[in-house]
């Protein structure tokens, strides 16, 4: 049998490194795309192919699956989407170019991705798509609008998706993490700098609640799992065989997935508000 292959964005630390060694264990042959090139060399070290795919430039997105391709004599079983960052801020201080550069990173790079695989997918007669979605794409939280808006479009447009590819071989799933361990705090600070000017912010005193939690944060959150956790969510998306359309993971998300089904917006609002 024909060694089953996976691309996996975002691979340089948390989920997505947790997710291509524990798919590599499952046998799986694993291409393990970074942002940066240090980080796909560190990983071509830990034995891993590791193709450069930078959301943000359509031609490493590209040239990575190209190289893929390459290596698997053009067929490809599954897909991954992972690679993401977040930038903190208040609504009302985020400038829209900040906006845009998140929406480049989050969710147009991750489109851009699939509608390149799907023609092999289509070709080969099989194939899986799984999105590494959130709890934060189903209810809101504050502080969080730039991360919260990408997966928000993430949810709509691979809920479109899936029902497109309903005549089709390929299953398209999300996944639907809480908190787990990983380096998004510290990886969002630069884009915090970069783009929140909370000094002149009315929100100026409420800002350093926020910054002592993005600089200082110490322990883990509430229900914070590892990234195994997801992992083994991801192993049953990609071998079952009928995968569930939405894997939650953490309690939190379970407790949230049902105070959006029961809570009037209000309560809602008020719950969230709490974070």
């Amino acid at each position: 049998m024909q060694q089953k292959s996976v691309l996996i964005t975002g691979c340089s630390s948390g989920i997505g490194l947790d997710a291509a060694q524990g798919l590599q264990k499952q046998g799986w042959r694993v291409f393990a795309s970074c942002r940066k090139q240090e980080d796909c060399d560190r990983l071509i070290g830990m034995g891993f192919e590791s193709p450069r795919i930078d959301y943000q430039e359509q031609t490493t997105i590209r040239a990575g699956l190209k190289e893929v391709l390459d290596a698997t004599g053009g067929t490809l079983d599954a897909l991954f989407n992972n690679g993401a960052f977040a930038v903190p801020g208040a609504v009302e201080d985020l400038p829209t170019d900040g906006l845009r550069d998140i929406f480049e990173a989050n969710f147009f790079g991750w489109h851009e991705l699939t509608k390149h695989v799907i023609p092999v997918m289509r070709s080969q007669g099989y194939g899986r798509i799984v999105q590494n979605s959130s709890v934060l794409g189903f209810v809101p939280a504050r502080w969080r609008g730039a991360y919260v808006a990408t997966k928000y479009a993430l949810e709509g447009l691979t809920d479109v998706l899936r029902i497109e590819m309903r005549d089709t071989p390929i299953k398209i799933i999300m996944i639907e993490p809480g908190p787990v361990t990983s380096k998004i705090r510290q990886n969002a600070i630069p884009h915090f700098e970069r783009w929140i000017d909370w000094e002149n912010s009315a929100r100026a005193e409420q800002y350093e609640r926020l910054k002592h939690r993005l600089y200082f944060k110490e322990g883990n959150d509430a229900f914070e799992l590892p990234p195994s956790a997801v992992t083994r969510k991801l192993i049953h998306a990609l071998e079952a065989n009928r995968p569930k359309p939405r894997y939650y993971v953490t309690t939190p998300t379970y407790l949230m997935g049902a105070f959006r089904r029961f809570l009037p917006t209000r309560g809602l609002d008020w719950l969230t508000a709490k974070s």
